[in-house]
């Protein structure tokens, strides 16, 4: 692929700041959950992230996710598919 930078090609370009309230869906979904939403953020004085907390859409589940894994394409596809 032409133009692209090697480390771009199956990752998801992810802005920290605008994380809050994204939408996601899991590329192979397990127990129904396919769609998921931010539902909290936490920065550090850097602006780095902290903390992130991703809940299934369908059954409310919540868990503490690290917000880099969501850049792997291959299980993460942006917005609601």
């Amino acid at each position: 692929m032409r133009g692209r930078a090697k480390w771009a090609i199956g990752m998801n370009k992810i802005n920290p700041k605008k994380l809050l309230r994204s939408k996601w869906t899991a590329v192979h979904p397990t127990n129904k959950e396919k769609h998921f939403l931010i539902t909290e953020l936490k920065l550090d004085d850097e602006g780095e992230v902290i903390h992130c907390l991703i809940e299934a859409v369908l059954t409310k589940r919540e868990e503490a996710i690290n917000w880099q894994d969501l850049k792997d394409s291959e299980r993460w596809v942006q917005g609601w598919t």
